[in-house]
């Protein structure tokens, strides 16, 4: 993974200044940066008393194998520092849909696994949470201008969080936990 562009806007020689319709372009986008996960999160709590970053550790770890990841790992696929990341685990696990233990090859790494309840739970969320994403983004663009929204996207998570995220570092060598 490459090292993301450093964001000090004093590192340039001089200011870039948005023009007219620069500006519009940068203020629609940061204002759906603002709300959309707003209302993400509220439908999953109204229906399903679940947090939006809930959800997508949840989400992340049925796709794990053995749907386990360490907990570092999960930090770095939901962007979450891992005090956020212990706090959301430590909810989900009062409701029994994770669990966190030691690793049982290394004692240092803490791993954390999707229970059969949170696989119940991640199913009965999912539709309600894919149709707000469908009526509140995809259904609103349109398949072309989703795609150039994914892409876009990806442009930028390329400039901070380096080429290739959401990958997770996979290990290879059976002494290790979570993602092996």
């Amino acid at each position: 993974m490459s090292t993301p562009v450093d964001p000090d806007p004093a590192a340039g020689p001089e200011t870039r200044w948005l023009d007219g319709a620069e500006l519009q372009s940068w203020l629609s986008f940061s204002g759906m940066l603002l709300t959309l996960p707003g209302f993400l999160d509220a439908q999953l709590q109204r229906d399903q008393d679940l947090s939006l970053f809930g959800y997508l550790v949840m989400a992340g770890l049925s796709d794990a194998p053995e749907r386990t990841l360490r907990m570092s790992e999960l930090a770095v696929l939901t962007q979450g520092s891992l005090s956020r990341l212990s706090h959301a685990v430590a909810k989900l696990e009062r409701h029994g849909w994770v669990v966190r233990r030691p690793c049982p090859t290394n004692g240092r790494v803490t791993i954390a696994t999707l229970t059969g309840a949170g696989v119940e739970k991640l199913a009965a969320a999912a539709p309600g949470h894919v149709a707000a994403v469908r009526r509140l983004v995809t259904d609103p663009l349109g398949p072309d201008l989703f795609a150039e929204l994914g892409e876009a996207s990806r442009r930028i998570l390329d400039v901070t969080t380096g080429p290739g995220y959401p990958a997770i570092p996979r290990r290879t060598d059976a002494g290790t936990c979570g993602g092996s």
